[in-house]
């Protein structure tokens, strides 16, 4: 992701109270990737990235289509 979506993944984060540190790969160059992290500490921290988009996306399971195509038609009331 770039800075602008580590942005947005960070307020989702802590909207949520996911943990994660999104900061990025390289600390000398934030205009490149970023990810998210188990700490800010560079030197010791562990990339987890998926594990905080899947707790992300657990919040929102939205509804799944089912099998096959869905068909249908709307009636209009009477009178219109």
């Amino acid at each position: 992701m770039d800075a602008e979506q580590a942005r947005q993944v960070d307020a989702v984060l802590r909207q949520l109270g996911i943990p994660g540190v999104v900061a990025p790969v390289d600390q000398e160059n934030p205009a490149g990737q970023w990810r998210v992290y188990d700490t800010a500490d560079p030197t010791t921290r562990r990339e987890m990235t998926a594990d905080a988009l899947a707790s992300v996306a657990a919040e929102f399971p939205g509804e799944k289509p089912g099998p096959g195509p869905t068909r249908g038609f709307v009636i209009p009331p009477e009178g219109e």
